[in-house]
């Protein structure tokens, strides 16, 4: 069955790009690893882990799209479920630093010392295992997709209404984690990572894996998305985008489908999140900020919403120009992205990929080189209108 919707929504481009993503998480690690600082093809250590951040941020963008350019839900709370899958794998990554901490407990984290806290939290169970925190970081985001997405579709929010409700979502779970009775280090969250899966995550070997498990990551996202879209499901949605209550008219139950795939984009935010921590070394409540959502929506408007693969090439592309606008004019990074959103949305409203396909639309097309010549002598041809309409008179 996957083959047969897959068969359906492998373009070219979405093709290419699964080619592209399995080659980075091969070719990358290879030219870090094997290759000597000095050679011109090797790839620095910092620079793997600044493409590992761009692939997680790429993956929450491929997670808003299913929803957005698809589904017609304008989320404003994506960064939710991205930062609740970042504190699940580093929850994970604290219960590893064992007694190596500052305050030098075996079993409670230097925050949790320094507050004063006599024994673990019940919920911090069950994270000394790498197994058990990825469930989480699907697990809890999804639970949190579903019990919100539940209410709001049963209610028939839509709309505007809708995105500012899960904007409020994020800015509430961001006041909630600054509080350091919450048991998630407060305002400065969780940091100071050590290992992970016994290997230690400062060495080159662990940044060239994690590259490679985040590329891979979101091949095997985008190829569930294909999936999604290409079935019959992701036509409803489209109707559902399009035109929500003929879809409901028409006797489709529209809250499960949208529940559906907002779930599933959750957990997909959630994953991204997970792959993001290990790399960048930290997490705060300052993932949960409002802001960072709408950077999101960005990423898929610059990309092309509704294409899967046009989001993941915003996500990139935009986040490239952002390191290198906070180097070279960190002061003017903001009013830049301002002007690109306003930009896109008056002249590329399909994106990139949109642009790229309308001026291949606009190419002339090849005509029939096959000339007079070539026309076999005795094959008949059709008459001209005048010399028919004469025979026809005979």
């Amino acid at each position: 069955m996957m083959v047969r919707f897959l068969a359906g929504g492998l373009t070219g481009t979405r093709l290419a790009m699964l080619a592209l993503l399995l080659a980075a998480a091969v070719l990358v690690p290879v030219l870090n690893l094997a290759l000597p600082a000095d050679h011109p093809l090797h790839v620095p250590t910092y620079a793997v882990t600044l493409m590992g951040k761009y692939l997680t941020y790429a993956l929450l963008a491929l997670a808003l799209d299913l929803v957005w350019g698809y589904c017609g839900i304008l989320s404003l709370g994506h960064a939710a479920f991205f930062a609740l899958g970042g504190y699940a794998m580093g929850m994970y990554l604290m219960r590893q630093i064992g007694a190596r901490g500052v305050y030098g407990d075996a079993v409670l984290p230097d925050f949790m010392v320094f507050l004063n806290w006599k024994e673990l939290p019940w919920y911090w169970s069950g994270f000394d295992a790498f197994p058990f925190a990825i469930a989480m970081a699907l697990a809890v985001p999804g639970l949190l997709a579903f019990v919100f997405g539940w209410f709001a579709f049963r209610s028939r929010v839509t709309g505007v209404y809708l995105s500012i409700i899960t904007q409020a979502m994020t800015y509430a779970l961001l006041l909630a984690f600054f509080r350091n009775d919450m048991g998630f280090g407060g305002n400065n969250g969780l940091t100071d990572f050590k290992d992970i899966l016994g290997y230690s995550v400062q060495s080159d070997a662990t940044r060239a894996g994690l590259f490679a498990a985040s590329a891979l990551a979101l091949a095997a996202s985008l190829v569930l998305a294909i999936a999604i879209t290409g079935s019959k499901l992701g036509k409803v949605l489209i109707a559902v985008r399009d035109a929500e209550s003929r879809t409901r008219f028409l006797g489709y139950r529209v809250e499960h489908y949208k529940l559906f795939v907002w779930t599933v984009s959750a957990m997909m935010a959630g994953l991204a999140g997970a792959l993001y921590v290990p790399q960048v070394g930290i997490i705060n409540p300052g993932e949960f900020a409002p802001a960072n959502s709408i950077e999101a929506v960005i990423w898929v408007a610059v990309g092309g919403r509704g294409t899967l693969v046009g989001p993941i090439i915003g996500a990139v592309l935009v986040n490239f120009a952002k390191s290198w606008f906070t180097a070279a004019l960190p002061e003017i990074w903001l009013f830049a992205l301002g002007a690109l959103f306003v930009a896109v949305t008056l002249f590329l409203p399909k994106g990139i990929l949109g642009l790229a396909a309308s001026l291949r639309a606009r190419l002339p097309k090849r005509k029939d080189k096959t000339s007079p010549a070539d026309v076999s002598a005795g094959a008949p041809t059709a008459p001209a209108p005048a010399l028919a309409r004469n025979q026809a008179a005979e």
